[in-house]
């Protein structure tokens, strides 16, 4: 991928630049590249990068004027699917919505969860809640929509689907997502007392496992050097990058949306898609 029509910059604000592409995956792509180009020393000074749906807040930059000039001009290689560490979080695929999701795949009920944990994934951009994380990867015929009728509440540790995205509800929140199972303990996605408090940040690849009854990850065959389970990871989260990531709908600001930290739940302002609520 290049500059040029593939991406748009703009100014938001004297000292920041929302860069604007056309989907997820290219997205991803210039996320990852800021941060090669930021860990190679090539970067001009950015405070923080924060990726978002569809776009790429470059914040705290001297010269914006400068900085988007030599954008546009970039040569962006697609991410590697299979770079990086992995979380494993384990699943009961015991949701409340098992039934109607399977209904929509085609499957039966107890397929449900071979399929979605046939796929590796990536963490997008989180918001909506600290911890939560919105993890691409799922393929475009097991999308699914929103429910009808939101939930008052959702449980901790729910895993659901919504549109082109998968996540785990790292609290209890309202939400208008797919349920489809249960992460056993989802105190691992955010614990503040943690140098880096959300387990789940941009650009971390993730794979969904069948728990145990215990609700420990069992064997699985993807598994293995480079991948930290996310009861173990408690202690240690992959670091792929800084990155904060914008909220869903209803946060709107003059100048995009309300943005929360990965890592530390503040907030600040970035684009936002409309798919990207919960």
């Amino acid at each position: 991928m290049t500059g040029g029509p593939s991406l748009s910059v703009r100014p938001a604000g004297r000292h920041a630049l929302l860069v604007e592409l056309p989907d997820a995956e290219r997205t991803a792509a210039f996320h990852a590249e800021v941060l090669r180009r930021r860990a190679a020393g090539t970067l001009p000074p950015v405070t923080e990068v924060v990726p978002g749906a569809r776009t790429v807040l470059l914040d705290g930059v001297p010269d914006p004027g400068a900085l988007a000039r030599r954008v546009v001009g970039w040569e962006v290689p697609p991410v590697a699917d299979d770079t990086g560490d992995a979380v494993e979080i384990p699943v009961r695929y015991d949701g409340p919505d098992l039934a109607d999701v399977a209904a929509l795949w085609g499957v039966a009920p107890d397929e449900v969860g071979a399929l979605h944990g046939a796929h590796t994934y990536r963490v997008a951009f989180c918001g909506f809640a600290p911890g939560f994380g919105y993890l691409t990867g799922l393929p475009p015929r097991l999308h699914v929509p929103r429910r009808s009728t939101p939930r008052t509440r959702v449980p901790a540790g729910a895993v659901a689907l919504a549109g082109p995205y998968s996540a785990v509800y790292p609290r209890a929140t309202p939400g208008g997502w797919q349920l489809i199972g249960t992460m056993p303990d989802p105190r691992p996605l955010w614990d503040p007392e943690r140098e880096r408090a959300a387990l789940l940040t941009p650009g971390t690849r993730v794979r969904f496992v069948t728990a145990d009854g215990a609700g420990t990850a069992t064997a699985s065959p993807a598994a293995g050097a480079g991948t930290a389970t996310a009861r173990t990871a408690a202690g240690r989260v992959p670091a792929p990058g800084a990155g904060t990531a914008a909220n869903g709908p209803g946060r709107v600001t003059a100048g995009g949306a309300r943005a929360t930290d990965a890592g530390t739940g503040r907030t600040t302002t970035a684009g936002v898609h409309p798919e990207a609520g919960a």
